[in-house]
């Protein structure tokens, strides 16, 4: 009994030996350098101004995002930074607004706060045209309106009730414990709401009818909505649905055709501020006559074989003893056109730029290299981070030698407010990893490390090919809310003390992940998001 005794003891001590051989090390001197450093002489909201109000809206394959690209570049050059380039890839005709009015005329003057969408064209000159409001979601409803529809405007979704908001009711979100839900007593979660368009048919499928062709055929000159139900909307997360607020002037809006289509084969189409939209269905349904006079000028740039419309913008920091080994950071530079692209993502791109800006300002040389990729084409599906997993990494079942070099990637893309820590994406074997990581930064609200993942973001790139990829948990404040896609996305609604956080911690991650003995963990076989 006492040998038995002995040799449990024996291996008892042997396991805790071992346990505190593993432990992760935290290089807590050179964090204290690095929050010094990010938090004191942060450079992001200097980014952040260049991105939206001089570069801004970075829709990608426009000329403003081309030239958005061109300023990361040199910006990163600047820094020091090493290897900085583009690397293009294919996404279609280019597009932007060049010119827009819109005033009800009639009964009364009224100018119209509205946004067209990308990649619909413009109204070749100013017309004036009668506005109608026809509901046909099928054939036999067409049918009654052949003939009746030559230059006009056709509102496409009936009004819409504008809710009041009593101050604070539901404008910030904040995280509540180590799962990462949401916490807010003016909302619960709800389902995916139904699609409340009544000319969903607009889009339908070949053979379906088809609303938009039919608006062609008829000689309607452009069509209006007023976006969103303003109920439910998407989160960015598969934590539940939150409350989208198109109203108040906030315009959401987004594409009205792809950008590979040909920009004949659609319409010129506007959302309106949904107040604006409502007064003209109103009007109508009394019997009152509505023109408006519009105008729009969109530029289609075209692409070539040779020189692609967008691209992700590539520099590092090299790293010394594991220098082919990699930690990547990335953000998505492309936005839409509503707003200037402020919290999406020109939030993320500026703390991710900063985090490598703070490791070459404090001279740090790291075991791997550290890299940085700026993405282009996130908002169409994911194209740009797509673009580069498949040049550089290959496929979950076809990797290239690369893919195994590549520790982690880290990715920051929920707007303006500060990490709170990382979604492991049921990456078990990062967890203990991650805690450790973040205990030097918890008196900064990093307090999360969550087992569930994100969806509709570059990291799924990433994740779909096996590699160890997350998603850091934000704040969302009114991202949800307010900007995201919307056309309040601008700089005045930047949090600068958040996106400096955002910043340190994305730095910390990044120096921690460059500087351990190991890559990290993969994640189990079958479970690569595919």
């Amino acid at each position: 009994m006492f040998r038995r005794a002995f040799l449990v003891l024996t291996a008892l001590a042997l396991a805790t030996g071992f346990a505190r051989q593993r432990a992760e090390s935290v290089d807590t001197a050179t964090i204290a350098k690095i929050r010094d450093e990010g938090l004191t002489r942060s450079q992001v909201m200097d980014t952040i101004f260049w991105l939206t109000d001089r570069y801004g809206p970075r829709l990608t394959g426009s000329p403003e995002f081309e030239e958005a690209g061109d300023w990361a570049v040199k910006r990163l050059q600047t820094w020091g930074l090493a290897n900085v380039h583009k690397e293009r890839f294919p996404s279609g005709h280019g597009w932007s607004l060049l010119n827009f009015h819109a005033t009800m005329t009639s009964p009364r003057a009224m100018p119209i706060i509205g946004m067209p969408k990308a990649w619909t064209p413009g109204t070749n000159g100013t017309i004036v045209a009668d506005v109608v409001r026809p509901v046909i979601t099928t054939e036999v409803d067409a049918a009654q309106w052949r003939g009746k529809l030559r230059g006009k405007i056709v509102l496409t979704q009936s009004a819409r009730p504008v809710r009041m908001y009593e101050h604070g009711d539901g404008d910030v979100l904040r995280y509540a414990d180590q799962n990462g839900k949401w916490r807010d007593e003016a909302m619960t979660p709800h389902a995916q709401p139904p699609d409340d368009d009544e000319d969903a048919a607009v889009s339908a499928p070949n053979g379906a009818f088809n609303l938009l062709r039919f608006y062609q055929s008829e000689g309607v000159v452009a069509l209006f909505d007023r976006g969103p139900s303003g109920d439910l909307a998407p989160g960015g997360s598969d934590l539940s649905w939150v409350q989208q607020r198109p109203d108040g002037g906030t315009i959401f809006v987004q594409n009205g055709a792809s950008p590979y289509a040909d920009p004949a084969a659609t319409l010129p189409q506007v959302t309106l501020a949904v107040e604006h939209y409502n007064r003209m269905v109103r009007l109508l349904e009394h019997g009152v006559p509505v023109t408006v006079e519009l105008n729009i000028q969109a530029r289609f740039t075209d692409e070539t074989a040779a020189h692609p419309n967008s691209f992700n913008v590539i520099g590092e920091i090299p790293g010394t003893d594991k220098a082919d080994e990699v930690v990547l950071l990335g953000a998505h530079l492309d936005s839409w056109h509503g707003g200037t692209g402020a919290t999406d993502n020109a939030a993320g791109v500026a703390a991710m730029m900063d985090a490598m800006r703070i490791i070459e300002t404090l001279g740090l040389r790291p075991r791997r290299t550290i890299r940085i990729g700026l993405w282009g084409d996130e908002e169409t599906d994911l194209h740009g981070s797509a673009a580069y997993v498949r040049t550089h990494l290959g496929t979950h079942d076809a990797p290239t030698p690369d893919a195994a070099k590549l520790s982690v990637y880290f990715n920051l893309d929920n707007g303006t407010g500060p990490i709170r820590g990382v979604w492991t994406e049921g990456n078990a074997a990062v967890q203990p990893i991650f805690e450790a990581w973040s205990a030097p930064l918890a008196d900064l609200g990093v307090t999360i490390i969550s087992p569930r993942g994100v969806p509709s973001t570059d990291h799924i790139s990433f994740r779909r090919a096996g590699i160890p990829s997350f998603q850091f948990v934000q704040e969302r404040y009114e991202y949800n809310s307010r900007t995201h896609h919307s056309t309040m996305d601008v700089y005045d609604r930047i949090q600068p003390d958040d996106v400096k956080q955002a910043a340190t911690v994305a730095a910390v991650f990044a120096w921690q992940a460059a500087q351990r003995d190991d890559l990290l963990p993969r994640m189990p076989a079958g479970r690569n998001g595919r």
